[in-house]
């Protein structure tokens, strides 16, 4: 099976979630991966930010995984002709699924657009609300990886957003079973690198401690090769519905108290590509 292949235990992955979303997020994200306080990012390559906010990631190439969050649901994804709401999405997924070919082209598209202003390959794809494990859109995610990068020495991580059953609320369980196990089955079969978990998931209320106490749960004992997710921001910015929330996430995770929690439990952020041995597809 693929994995991550001997991560070690004591190692996680931080990864930021809508790079050029707004200008906040952008900074707030390049301020903490700048501080060592992230081990990826996550770009949502529709928004017109992209071009000039991609910017800020150059200088921090090599230190952080940078990949493509793909967006079916944003504002973005509807000036672009195929946006729609998350819970049409989801009634979509369930009900016979998106048009695999359709879907294929939508997804070259934002690979097209990250690529046109990285200068790279995405080290990672994932999802916006998730929406690359929905019916439809998993099977053109898998197979337009492997055309474009099967290939390569290493290949484009998938994160599954599978939230281990000790961590799981309401929410999560959804996520996880709109297609966690779906996607991973297909990634094995392609030889496709990918998570075993993902932490982070709660519904953006509860103000600072509750933050800062979720994340501090989350990372007691994370399982091997776990994927923390986060939505940091510089600020919360009036049209963004869970801007407060960024703002309080960024607070934490830029201070002495978040670093504490990393040294008491013994955890090193680490990249997907420094997983050792590199991240590759490989057999168990």
């Amino acid at each position: 099976m693929t994995r991550f292949a001997r991560i070690n235990a004591r190692s996680v992955i931080v990864c930021a979630d809508d790079f050029a979303v707004n200008a906040s997020a952008s900074q707030g994200i390049a301020k903490l991966a700048q501080m060592g306080r992230l081990s990826a990012t996550s770009a949502m390559v529709l928004s017109e930010r992209w071009e000039h906010d991609v910017a800020l990631l150059k200088p921090l190439r090599g230190q952080l995984d940078v990949g493509l969050h793909l967006d079916w649901t944003s504002d973005f994804a509807f000036a672009h002709g195929h946006g729609m709401p998350l819970g049409k999405a989801m009634h979509q997924a369930l009900l016979g699924g998106f048009d695999a070919a359709a879907a294929s082209a939508v997804i070259e598209r934002q690979l097209d657009a990250f690529e046109h202003h990285w200068l790279a390959p995405p080290d990672f794809v994932d999802g916006h609300q998730h929406v690359h494990q929905f019916a439809g859109i998993r099977e053109a995610l898998v197979s337009v990886l492997v055309r474009r990068y099967g290939a390569h020495a290493v290949k484009p991580y998938l994160r599954i957003a599978r939230v281990p059953a000790g961590w799981a609320d309401i929410k999560s369980r959804v996520i996880t079973w709109m297609g966690a196990d779906a996607l991973e089955k297909m990634a094995d079969l392609a030889q496709l690198p990918h998570n075993q978990a993902l932490l982070g998931v709660y519904d953006f209320a509860g103000g600072p401690q509750r933050f800062a106490a979720l994340m501090q749960r989350w990372l007691a004992r994370p399982p091997h090769g776990a994927i923390v997710m986060c939505h940091p921001a510089q600020a919360a910015e009036p049209d963004d519905e869970i801007g407060v929330a960024r703002a309080q996430e960024l607070a934490y995770l830029s201070s002495p108290e978040f670093a504490l929690v990393l040294q008491s439990a013994k955890l090193s952020l680490v990249r997907g590509r420094d997983v050792h041995p590199p991240l590759k597809s490989s057999r168990d």
